[in-house]
């Protein structure tokens, strides 16, 4: 019987040291270096960056000729909050003939932050409070006169 319990005390302890070992999350698309790294300015065609690298992870609103890959790794330990490993965005720009411009790679050390406009738009009519809101229609409407 005591063998059973010193075991089981052993499982314990290796399933709650188990519960606390890091998860690490892969999220995006990150590319091949070897495969960005072939890619040539003035050389490389869109199609075959597509071949090379897979459709992109989104492509540029205001300007068409530009694709994104972004990829983000982070870990979590138990519970806590993730820990960003690495953050990584490869935007390729192309030229009028569809041919690549540039290549640029952003990490976590070029992020910007933006500032936000808290900006509130003005409505017409009254600010009701839950409970006017609730009861405001009771005997509001006239029954059918029958």
């Amino acid at each position: 019987m005591k063998l059973f319990v010193r075991h089981g005390r052993i499982l314990v302890l290796l399933a709650a040291l188990s519960a606390c070992a890091p998860i690490v999350n892969v999220r995006g698309q990150e590319p091949d270096p070897d495969a960005v790294a072939a890619i040539e300015p003035g050389q490389t065609s869109r199609r075959e960056v597509r071949h090379a690298l897979g459709s992109p992870s989104t492509e540029g609103v205001f300007r068409t000729k530009v694709w994104y890959y972004m990829s983000e790794r982070t870990e979590t330990v138990a519970f806590l909050e993730p820990k960003l490993l690495e953050r990584k965005i490869i935007a390729i720009t192309f030229d009028e003939q569809n041919i690549v411009e540039d290549v640029f790679t952003y990490t976590e050390n070029d992020r910007r932050e933006v500032d936000l406009v808290s900006r509130v738009t003005p409505t017409a009519g009254n600010e009701l409070t839950l409970i006017q809101q609730l009861f405001g229609n009771i005997g509001r409407f006239a029954g059918s006169g029958q």
